[in-house]
């Protein structure tokens, strides 16, 4: 199941049908979710194994820690593809706290822009670590909705060095994918082990039981 979400206020109210119809089941997994009674297109979720620097977005979302210093992982792999340009950006910033979202331009890459949110590190689910985590989704869709942004491409936030479960993680974030799906035309999240991508599919199937 997704995550419960009577226990935070959703920063949009949604009437959905309860479960979306896959377009196919292959390594990419490419879905539509229609608004209940009207059958109208809302938008795409795509589930996939790849490189986030290259997806043709507009906004690709950085796994970034709270100094916007760059670093390991996804965060690293972002600065490095997109040059220094993205780099003095962040260094004007300054920093961004645990699950807060900044916004600078995507240097080399493809898209248009690079959201930064530094997600929380796990300590074994007691410390508040799960809502750190979704203000990370929440906040990084609303960036991107307020500056008219219609595609937009997420790493699993948190699940590389930081320690959070890929499937405690994955349910957060297709949970928000859906809640906030009427603001987008696609929102893809970007596995980067084919296991990640099994557990985020396997997450997604849950989601429309």
């Amino acid at each position: 199941m997704c995550a419960a979400s009577g226990d935070r206020t959703p920063p949009i109210r949604l009437s959905l049908r309860s479960r979306l119809i896959p377009l196919n089941l292959t390594l990419n997994l490419n879905l539509l979710l229609r608004t209940q009674g009207t059958g109208a297109l809302m938008g795409k979720i795509t589930i996939k194994q790849g490189d986030i620097t290259k997806e043709a977005v507009d906004v690709i979302i950085n796994a970034a820690n709270t100094r916007l210093a760059g670093g390991g992982g996804v965060d690293g792999a972002i600065h490095r593809a997109a040059g220094p340009s993205v780099m003095e950006e962040c260094r004007v910033i300054g920093r961004c706290p645990t699950g807060q979202a900044v916004m600078t331009g995507a240097g080399r890459l493809t898209a248009k822009k690079i959201i930064h949110t530094p997600g929380p590190v796990w300590k074994g689910g007691e410390r508040g670590e799960a809502d750190l985590l979704r203000d990370c989704y929440v906040n990084s869709f609303a960036l991107a909705h307020k500056a008219g942004l219609k595609t937009i491409a997420f790493p699993a936030i948190s699940t590389g060095v930081y320690g959070y479960p890929v499937k405690e993680a994955a349910i957060i974030a297709i949970d928000e994918g859906i809640r906030h799906l009427p603001w987008f035309e696609e929102i893809v999240y970007v596995c980067f082990s084919e296991r990640d991508l099994e557990v985020y599919k396997k997450t997604y199937e849950g989601c429309r039981s």
